[in-house]
């Protein structure tokens, strides 16, 4: 009989201690609608193709850290403390002897590793002819940048704190791996929103680019400007190709010093693409690199997604203000086109200013299918890819401006 008790006995500690019985406590309900919100994500990365390379990562993650009892991520290990007059102390001792899988790599994104490595990658990939040979796109990517800090002040009115005003409003920029960046430096998990809430924003409305973008295009052009041809731009040297990566880190780094991580890898990552004798190591940033850390950085922030980041109001504020700093820099790079469309002599087509957010290639590509539709034979792509590229720049320094602000 008591080995019958004793067996009994066991059987009731293992299910009062398996996650089953954890969706059964107070709020594990919870857990069981984040879950649930986990596999809409999962179907939108693999069903319909949205940002599936870093949306699929993050939704898992969102599962893995939605488990009762895991114990995979420990969002209290992650709070800031007071120590020796330092206010912004993580005891990072304390995440390597008791943390889990997920707080180790999610030490990658704490500490900023992950999304400079994700521009080295970046840089190693990108093409900077158009913006070489038309050096005014870096003023359409400059204007398309204007959405981020309208959407600060925007964020402002709704009583958010500076340093949530701050990562909600990079989410404009359309530039995931920025919006991480940005948010992991300047949320806590005591934030009302946590880093997973805005990566989720970023990389649904960047999936969602040609469905936002046009409409702003149409209504803020008209048919005459949309149907300029422009041009075929000038020839770049290998010479100019070799010192911008390297006159960009210098003159950013110095006028913006928090951009320097971002800008810096990236244009390492070119000047090893465009410098010809790298090869091993540019496939390497590309590939192996740039996978492995959009693995990490996509599960780890993943993590970050517990419900009550997700099941409150603050959501709903970071998806409504994270679609207008988006639609407003559109509009920012289309209205600086207009400027330029007059100031040219009717040379530059508007529809260009629309791909100075960073969503690369996608943006440059909602140009050329807009102005297509008016002159099928117009091929705006690699005019766009000017602004589109100078984009990613711009977000980076965007990124600097708001971490020395809010900082």
């Amino acid at each position: 009989m008591s080995i019958i008790n004793s067996f009994l006995d066991t059987m009731a500690s293992l299910a009062s201690q398996s996650g089953f019985a954890g969706f059964l406590v107070d709020g594990g309900w919870k857990n069981i609608v984040m879950i649930l919100i986990s596999f809409v994500f999962m179907y939108l990365a693999i069903a319909k193709g949205f940002e599936p390379l870093l949306l699929l990562p993050i939704s898992f993650g969102m599962l893995l850290t939605n488990l009762p009892y895991a114990e995979m991520y420990h969002p209290d290990f992650w709070n800031y403390k007071t120590v020796a007059g330092n206010d912004h102390y993580i005891d990072y001792g304390q995440i390597l002897q008791k943390g889990g899988l997920l707080d180790i790599l999610y030490m990658g994104v704490k500490l900023q590793i992950y999304p400079p490595l994700i521009f080295l990658g970046i840089g190693a990939m990108t093409d900077f002819g158009p913006l070489i040979a038309s050096p005014k796109s870096f003023l359409m990517g400059a204007a398309a940048q204007g959405g981020i800090f309208f959407t600060f002040i925007g964020a402002a009115l709704f009583g958010m704190s500076a340093a949530e005003c701050g990562s909600i409003a990079i989410i404009g920029g359309a530039d995931g791996p920025t919006s991480i960046y940005v948010s992991s430096r300047l949320l806590t998990s005591n934030s009302n929103i946590g880093v997973g809430t805005i990566a989720l924003a970023a990389y649904t409305y960047m999936a969602l680019v040609p469905i936002i973008q046009p409409p702003i295009m149409k209504a803020l052009t008209t048919k005459k400007e949309r149907s300029v041809v422009m041009g075929q731009l000038r020839p770049v040297s290998k010479v100019e190709k070799l010192i911008f990566p390297i006159l960009v880190t210098i003159v950013i780094s110095l006028m913006v010093p928090s951009a320097a991580p971002l800008v810096g890898m990236l244009m390492f990552g070119n000047l090893l693409k465009e410098s010809g004798v790298c090869d091993r190591l540019v496939k390497t940033a590309q590939n192996e690199l740039m996978n492995i850390i959009t693995i990490f950085l996509g599960v780890t922030v993943g993590a970050t997604t517990q419900a009550d980041k997700i099941m409150n109001i603050q959501f709903a504020e970071v998806m409504a203000l994270g679609v207008v700093a988006f639609s407003l820099g559109t509009a920012c790079g289309v209205l600086l086109g207009k400027l330029m469309y007059v100031l040219s002599g009717h040379k530059i087509n508007p529809l260009i200013g629309s791909a100075g957010v960073s969503a690369v290639p996608m943006a440059a590509r909602i140009s050329q299918k807009v102005g297509q539709q008016e002159v099928p034979t117009n091929y705006l792509l690699m005019h766009a890819m000017g602004p589109n590229v100078a984009g990613v720049i711009g977000s980076a320094v965007a990124a600097g401006v708001l971490l020395t602000i809010v900082r």
